[in-house]
């Protein structure tokens, strides 16, 4: 009853914040942009907030506590990711999405970018983020319904139901500028809850830390036992995928200006840093905390959530749970919203209704919510889903198909729309070709490496053959990447 009203106040705090930001939301532009209006912290805690998502405190400390401190090389391949996002992309993005026709949307930008009239590159972009998001938030509907049925005791179905109907109505409702408020608040809570938890547990050990887990698993205590080159390579290649993502890009171009980005960096990092360690700290000593009654692989990615509930009494474990449901909510919210955008910018307005109003653009949007929220529903229904395996395919399908894109538009002057949309192409679609053949040969070695290496390199190889097929680079192309140089270079 205790955690059963804990969570019933967390909820409503976020939609008392969803109902505010509903009367603030005037038009489609702040409904999915916020009017550009985030300072530094706000920015900083939305992409730290959108980028984590469950996977930060289930499906990453479930992979510590079965396999061990290998599985470091991963958060340390979204670190520097992460780090060279913010530094190479973050201020130049922010800047052209403003100077390319105030583009509110990623494919919205491409499309200004490269002058593109026939609406092909606008309608290609919008197709391949609602694929992708649509198995990104599955991934997030597993997440919270195994918090829900883990916490409350009831069936899986039930929990996916319960969990789904909670987040479509918070997005629907609020809109861009909930989810960013809400993110400040929701970013502390899980910083509080993966520094507090692992301390805890850590103290309430009766046993030395290594030498327990050494019984366990006496690999887990190792960076490279029973891993192979090709296996660091590909845990490090996650950090390719921050170049791609939408739900993370676009909160640099909602951004203030040029300043809120680099202080959003410095806050960003050391809150992600942060919450990394808590996250691998979490899965280590839950190893030697359940050495006597370890629990089943299906059950790993539950560590924190029974942690939680057997440290602390019924408030304090209602706090950190919901800082698990906050984890949940930040990113299939900004998920959610970008496939929101993604089809009224770049399919009702540009494809159906050309003409449509402001207040029309808005409800499209969350109906797509709803749409793309039932089809990830159906992904997700299975119990036996795991949220890892999910969010790895659909964060390198976006970072694919938009990362080597993002990359070139902002440092290449005469890139043509035929590289960007063939390097779209290529990227994306190595994605399913590599997935496929996985399958077909899993005792390949190669078969072993993460799908996001090879279809960055051909994401580069299209954007390169590109450049060869159709019209050369415009004068209007030039002039506005010239135009953007210019605004950079200010202060």
């Amino acid at each position: 009853m205790i955690t059963t009203i804990t969570f019933l106040l967390y909820f409503a705090i976020l939609m008392l914040i969803a109902i505010v930001a509903f009367y603030r939301t005037k038009n489609h532009a702040d409904y999915i942009l916020g009017g550009r209006t985030l300072n530094g912290v706000l920015t900083a805690m939305g992409v730290g907030a959108s980028d984590m998502s469950g996977w930060l405190m289930m499906a990453l400390p479930g992979s510590v506590y079965l396999i061990g401190l290998s599985k470091i090389w991963m958060p340390l391949g979204l670190i520097i990711g992460a780090w060279l996002n913010w530094q190479f992309v973050g201020k130049r993005l922010r800047v052209y999405t403003e100077v390319a026709s105030n583009s509110l949307t990623i494919p919205a930008y491409f499309s200004n970018r490269f002058h593109d009239t026939s609406g092909i590159l606008r309608t290609i972009t919008g197709l391949v983020i609602l694929i992708f998001f649509t198995f990104y938030s599955s991934s997030s509907f597993v997440a919270g319904a195994k918090l829900f049925s883990s916490t409350f005791d009831i069936s899986y179905q039930h929990a996916l139901w319960i969990c789904s109907l909670l987040i479509v109505i918070y997005t629907s409702i609020g809109g861009f500028l909930a989810v960013n408020w809400v993110d400040l608040f929701q970013g502390t809570l899980m910083l509080f809850a993966l520094l507090i938890l692992p301390a805890v547990a850590y103290f309430n050990l009766d046993t030395n830390l290594f030498d327990t887990v050494k019984e366990v698993n006496e690999h887990a205590v190792t960076l490279f036992k029973d891993i192979s080159i090709l296996g660091v390579i590909s845990l490090l290649a996650w950090g390719l995928g921050y170049f791609g993502q939408p739900h993370i890009l676009v909160r640099f171009m909602a951004a203030r200006g040029k300043a809120d980005i680099q202080l959003g960096k410095r806050v960003c990092m050391t809150w992600m840093i942060l919450s990394l360690t808590g996250a691998v700290a979490t899965g280590f000593i839950g190893t030697a905390f359940f050495v006597d009654n370890p629990l089943q692989i299906h059950d790993a990615e539950n560590v924190f959530l029974k942690l939680a509930q057997l440290l602390f009494n019924p408030w304090i474990a209602g706090i950190l749970l919901a800082a698990v449901l906050s984890a949940i909510i930040s990113t299939v919210a900004a998920q959610l919203l970008a496939s929101s955008s993604a089809f009224a910018e770049d399919f009702y307005r540009t494809v159906l209704r050309k003409k449509a109003s402001q207040q029309e653009l808005i409800w499209a949007g969350r109906m797509a919510v709803v749409v793309v929220a039932l089809i990830a529903l159906w992904l997700a229904r299975d119990p036996e889903s795991s949220v890892l395996p999910l969010v790895s395919y659909a964060w390198a399908g976006l970072g694919a198909a938009f990362g080597p894109v993002v990359l070139c538009s902002l440092y290449w002057r005469n890139m043509t729309r035929n590289s960007a949309l063939f390097g779209m192409i290529f990227g994306a679609s190595t994605i399913f070709i590599w997935d496929i053949f996985a399958k077909l040969y899993p005792h390949n070695y190669w078969a072993g490496l993460y799908e996001i290496i090879p279809a960055f390199i051909m994401g580069f190889v299209g954007i390169w053959l590109g450049k060869f097929i159709g019209q050369p680079v415009t004068e209007n192309i030039v002039n506005t990447f010239n135009d953007m140089e210019l605004q950079l270079a200010k202060k």
